[in-house]
């Protein structure tokens, strides 16, 4: 058993977390004995483990690919969501390395069977199969959380929405979310959105494409969010503009989720780093801290299903992310160049993975 001691809230109220067989066994501010004892510094917060609902940890399709471990308890997440890298053709092999990794990893499937070994997989439409993914899913429950279709013009060629309808039909049929990739048209995004159902998600929302983002088509988004369709941030090096995010937020048109499209890349030369980075950019536009956590915590973790996840509650997963607010100015860039002078950071301090405690540096 161990307990953290002094834990600080994000309502400013310190209590003891109990653990146990990677458990949390209880939230109490009574004195706990017999226990192996952390105490956490009093600037220090707690907060669920962060999830990052759309990276790219499968480490060998260049160039989008990265450690798991390099951007996940590394970098104050616990738990990394890789966006379709892989297909079914590799999953087997995804699924051995995830195991080695202290970072909790999960995917979504790509619906090509061989995931971004190209960088135009659904060109091809021979690749894409439904008894390749039940089979791969059937395989993997614990680990494939939806299927991934990349909707841009770059990667479907001239198949227009087909690739899409076939990840609806699939989607449905397997009872599982669909992550959706927009970028550049054709296809359209509002095409994009009316096809989307209850519990899906766009990725890359807050890009600002030339005719083909959220303000090109806001009504269609509008009318997704209603029916329950997902928006997921996906910053990356080309889909997250400071304009479109500060825009959003004055429209009343928040993410569900922030995530990072993080990967070797953009990890290391930017823009993304990582995602306490991220996160001080949603923080110096003036989206509450409580919203933050909540889209990197809670929300996440109804997204893909993962009602352990994402939560400080007796019985839950012992995930959990220590951070700071720092005083640390600094002059942070979007996708498209773009400056934003931030006077705060957050900076992940620890985290405790399943019951084991890593100190960052």
């Amino acid at each position: 058993m161990v307990t953290i001691i002094n834990a600080t809230f994000l309502n400013s109220k310190r209590h003891n977390i109990i653990l146990q067989d990677g458990k949390i066994v209880d939230v109490t501010d009574e004195s706990v004995e017999k226990t192996n004892i952390i105490r956490m510094p009093d600037h220090v917060y707690v907060s669920p483990g962060w999830i990052d609902i759309h990276t790219h940890a499968f480490p060998f399709f260049e160039p989008y690919c990265s450690v798991p471990d390099d951007i996940g308890y590394k970098t104050g997440v616990t738990t990394v969501v890789d966006a379709g890298s892989c297909g079914a053709d590799d999953i087997d092999t995804f699924y051995k390395m995830a195991k080695q990794s202290p970072t909790r990893v999960l995917s979504f499937l790509n619906i090509s069977r061989v995931g971004l070994k190209v960088k135009n997989e659904l060109a091809d439409l021979t690749s894409v199969s439904y008894p390749v993914l039940e089979t791969a899913i059937k395989k993997y429950p614990d680990m494939i959380v939806g299927l991934k279709a990349r909707m841009s013009a770059s990667i479907v060629g001239t198949n227009g929405l087909e690739p899409l309808k076939m990840a609806r039909e699939y989607s449905d049929a397997l009872n599982i979310p669909l992550l959706v990739h927009i970028g550049n048209a054709p296809p359209h995004l509002n095409d994009i959105a009316n096809t989307l159902k209850q519990g899906d998600i766009i990725t890359h929302i807050y890009n600002n494409k030339p005719g083909n983002n959220l303000f090109s088509y806001l009504s269609s988004i509008r009318k997704a969010h209603e029916r329950g369709v997902y928006l997921d941030v996906g910053h990356g090096t080309a889909s997250f503009s400071f304009e479109v995010a500060k825009k959003a937020l004055e429209q009343h048109i928040p993410p569900h989720s922030i995530s990072t499209d993080i990967y070797n890349h953009n990890r290391i030369n930017g823009p993304v780093y990582n995602m306490a980075t991220t996160m001080s950019k949603f923080l110096a536009l003036g989206y509450p801290l409580e919203k933050i956590i909540a889209c990197v915590t809670e929300n996440p973790a109804q997204m893909i299903q993962q009602e352990k996840l994402g939560t400080i509650k007796k019985g839950a997963v012992a995930d959990l992310t220590f951070f700071t607010i720092e005083n640390d100015p600094a002059d942070l860039e979007d996708s498209y160049g773009e400056s934003l002078h931030v006077e705060k950071q957050i900076k992940p301090y620890a985290v405790m993975l399943g019951g084991e405690y890593y100190e960052l540096d």
